[in-house]
């Protein structure tokens, strides 16, 4: 288990390094390029970079891919996702950037981790233990402690507000996406960024915003190529076996990241509430990194397709008969026959009782 463990591990630890830097770059971006079209560009940038990798994978395997295709049942899904995450979630963020200090604005980010917990386990109904919900709560508290300015009327900032907002409309794409994780990565980031970019483009130009010089919006599509690109190629993988909320405690990483280096570039003196939320919200991802969830489990006959190998214990069947015979990793539609036991698991693709 331990070892299974380590490679999404890695995956959404890295995941979250890139996408941690994103704030305090875009923060820079904001001085030359409006919040909007700074957006579309972004997430143009992510989608023409996954299309590129999408179509050397096709190639490179003689037009046959080792990932399960999307089909007609996941659009719905992946609309959902585009629409919360990719054009709703990015603009609010980036406005109220605007309003707030960038290391300040990078922790707040933490909030994602939460609001994608509550609506993994309230609404899609995910295994979330006593721990988690106490990890939960610790992230939430400092969220709080992070948004609450006393000196303003009412207490809380708007920015900070409106980042809480963006986390939570990326707590809804997380779950949506969790739903089709295993299908080609690629394949979804350069969807979601191809029409979450252009939608946001077309607001540029109907609100009448200019679209920024050619230098300024090549660097905001590189910096959308990786920072949330690759970043999201590797979230997708990781949810397929960490499932949604734990996938997103340790993507809680990334505002730790994003406020170390608000720091360097911007010298940025954080507020007094700072230095009680940094220690509080350590003690939330830790608890969920040191999560453990294990009992008697029953699988039942399913039918499915994504991307597996047969030397795993979940996939002791026979290729389909119009299926050749493929060692390593492959992907075709198969049957999982009903299986009673019990291990060490997370909420992955097997597992989401």
């Amino acid at each position: 288990m331990q070892k299974q463990m380590l490679t999404p591990l890695a995956r959404v630890l890295l995941a979250a390094l890139l996408f941690g830097a994103s704030a305090p770059l875009a923060k820079i971006m904001l001085g030359q390029v409006e919040p909007i079209p700074l957006a579309a560009c972004l997430y143009l940038g992510s989608g023409l970079g996954a299309s590129a990798l999408w179509a050397a994978q096709y190639f490179r395997n003689n037009r046959l891919s080792t990932e399960a295709r999307l089909t007609r049942p996941d659009l719905p899904w992946l609309l959902g996702a585009i629409l919360s995450g990719g054009v709703a979630a990015p603009i609010i963020l980036l406005v109220s950037l605007q309003q707030t200090p960038a290391a300040t604005a990078s922790l707040l980010l933490n909030f994602e981790s939460v609001a994608t917990t509550l609506i993994a386990a309230l609404i899609f109904k995910e295994s979330i233990g006593r721990r988690i919900g106490w990890a939960v709560g610790i992230i939430t508290l400092a969220s709080l402690l992070l948004s609450w300015e006393p000196a303003k009327a009412g207490g809380l900032s708007a920015g900070a507000l409106g980042i809480v907002s963006a986390c939570c409309l990326w707590g809804l794409d997380n779950n949506f996406t969790r739903n089709i994780s295993a299908k080609n990565p690629l394949a979804i980031v350069a969807i979601k960024g191809l029409g979450a970019g252009a939608f946001s483009l077309l607001l540029t130009f109907s609100l009448g915003q200019h679209f920024p010089p050619l230098a300024a919006a090549l660097s905001a599509m590189l910096l959308g190529s990786v920072s949330y690109g690759f970043s999201i190629q590797l979230f997708i993988l990781a949810l397929r076996d960490l499932g949604a909320a734990r996938s997103s405690a340790l993507f809680g990483i990334a505002p730790f990241a994003g406020a170390l280096l608000s720091m360097v570039i911007f010298r940025e003196l954080p507020q007094t509430f700072f230095y009680f939320a940094v220690p509080v919200m350590l003690t939330g991802t830790w608890l969920m990194l040191s999560e453990r969830h294990g009992h008697h489990h029953v699988h039942p006959l399913v039918e499915h397709n994504h991307r597996h190998y047969h030397e795993d214990e979940h996939h002791q069947h026979k290729n389909p008969a119009n299926v050749p015979l493929v060692k390593g990793w492959h992907t075709h539609p198969h049957e999982h026959t009903p299986l009673d036991h019990e291990h060490s698991h997370t909420p992955d693709l097997h597992h989401r009782h």
